[in-house]
């Protein structure tokens, strides 16, 4: 009986467990994406909303990445889709041991790891760019606000934080030799 040529090297359970648990993850969110996109092109009055935002007289109070949002809506959800897709894409290869797969897999896992980052960041741009609260606001509310603002802080540091060291985990250990190896067997 003929060995296949690929019987020495062993397929972790490691890479079988990860492609398994981004193909489910990502499949869902995948179809979300899609019906998300969906919605976008069919409800919302695009040309509008960049005209409501221009007229508003208000436009350069809000803050830059805000803006660009609201004036680039079907580019974001859009953008969201293809990082969707690739994800899942991807995660079909690691399970096929497809190298190219590895590597976008690290690559996306990266991306990931500077979202995380930048979701840190990017609040205290937007809160510092927004206008001070009014005069007669209430006391407590001023106070609830701040408190708010510190726990929203302290929790997103803490999940980008868990977030970007797991990815960077799964980095490591796709770019070890053993599972490279896995990859680059005939």
């Amino acid at each position: 009986m003929a060995v296949p040529a690929d019987a020495n090297t062993r397929r972790s359970g490691f890479v079988t467990g990860l492609a398994w648990i981004f193909i489910a993850l990502s499949g869902f969110v995948t179809l979300i994406a899609v019906l998300q996109n969906i919605m976008v092109a069919l409800i919302f009055p695009m040309d509008e909303m960049r005209d409501a935002v221009r007229e508003s007289g208000n436009a350069e109070s809000i803050p830059v990445l805000a803006r660009f949002m609201l004036e680039n809506f079907q580019l974001v959800f859009a953008s969201f889709l293809v990082i969707c897709v690739s994800t899942l894409v991807s995660a079909i290869g690691l399970l096929m041991r497809k190298n190219w797969a590895r590597l976008l897999f690290i690559a996306i896992l990266a991306l990931g790891i500077l979202w995380n980052a930048a979701g840190v960041v990017l609040p205290y741009f937007i809160f510092s760019s927004m206008p001070p609260m009014a005069d007669n606001a209430p006391p407590d509310f001023a106070a609830n606000f701040d408190l708010m603002w510190k726990l929203m802080t302290v929790i997103t540091t803490i999940v980008a934080l868990a977030f970007a060291g797991l990815f960077g985990w799964l980095i490591r250990k796709l770019v070890s030799a053993e599972i490279r190896r896995e990859f680059l067997a005939p």
